[in-house]
């Protein structure tokens, strides 16, 4: 056996050996999951713009605004950052302006890329009135507000503040929709019709999330600092359900609409009414088996279990 000094003397080599391993894995790990997000966005890319050819030659009066839109672009980013940049463009706001200013933020983060594709999936997947990915990108404000939203937020983080608040005002100008640059989102987010979604500036919600019109997760009016609800992953909101104040929305919740919630609803539990209640009671409320009701955009199982439900 060696002697013990030898054995201090090498036990760093091995630590310092293993911790390099741990780093090539995780390496290797991350440049798998990257080329199969690129892999997956040049698909989805390609599926976009066949589906933009079909309908060029199907609607010919289409045709030049397909091509502007997305048959003239090289890239998912290119082609959001152009509409985005015509959408919310003013006499002062210039289209050229906006346009490099999303594709920049677009090419220097390759997270957004790979969030813009989860929304495209979310809204082709769970909405029955989505006809294609192209229609998504061209004509979904909800889906438009958010993507604009992240580049505001990605302002907001790196100081640009009044850059940032700018395109708020631009984004609930023109898409009704008012989201604060500083609340934070997850990816695979549906904004479902999207008209009068207000968010505030220190919610956050999580991924695969389903919103309908009119939802507002908004303060109290009275608190300061950390104020407003914080989604889990995986919830589904009703149209016109109202959250107010640091409350937390458990993973895999509903939220009725037209509800009011003012405290915690736990995980997979259903808060519904004004104010709201639990489904099953406060004490033992009932959770359901759905993992992610914001996929599944089940609006309706809770009303068997909810006896004072009246016709």
């Amino acid at each position: 056996m060696p002697p013990a000094g030898e054995l201090r003397h090498q036990s760093p080599s091995k630590e310092k050996q293993s911790t390099d391993n741990q780093s090539a894995e995780a390496a290797a790990a991350a440049a798998i999951s990257a080329a199969a997000a690129d892999a997956e966005a040049a698909g989805l890319w390609t599926q976009i713009k066949a589906e933009a050819r079909r309908d060029a030659e199907a609607e010919p009066a289409l045709a030049s605004y397909l091509y502007s839109t997305i048959l003239s672009h090289s890239s998912l980013e290119r082609s959001i950052s152009f509409h985005l940049g015509n959408k919310l463009c003013s006499s002062t706001l210039l289209s050229t302006l906006l346009y490099d200013l999303f594709l920049n933020t677009f090419t220097s983060d390759p997270s957004l890329r790979n969030a813009t594709v989860a929304d495209l999936r979310a809204a082709r997947v769970r909405d029955p009135a989505c006809i294609s990915f192209s229609h998504c990108l061209l004509n979904y404000k909800g889906f438009l507000a958010i993507q604009a939203h992240r580049i505001s937020h990605k302002l907001w983080t790196q100081s640009r503040k009044p850059l940032a608040l700018a395109l708020h005002s631009r984004i609930s100008d023109v898409f009704a929709v008012d989201i604060h640059p500083a609340a934070k989102i997850g990816k695979g987010i549906l904004l479902d019709h999207a008209t009068g979604v207000v968010v505030g500036e220190t919610a956050v919600i999580g991924n695969n999330v389903s919103i309908l019109h009119h939802v507002t997760l908004g303060g109290t009016g009275k608190a300061c600092g950390d104020r407003h609800p914080k989604i889990g992953d995986g919830c589904l909101i009703g149209a016109g359900a109202t959250i107010l104040g640091n409350v937390k929305i458990g993973a895999g919740a509903k939220v009725g609409a037209g509800s009011v919630v003012l405290i915690d609803v736990p995980p997979r539990a259903t808060a519904v009414g004004n104010p709201a209640r639990l489904v099953g009671g406060k004490e033992k409320p009932t959770i359901h088996d759905e993992e992610c009701p914001g996929e599944s955009m089940d609006h309706t199982s809770f009303i068997s279990e909810w006896s004072d439900y009246i016709i």
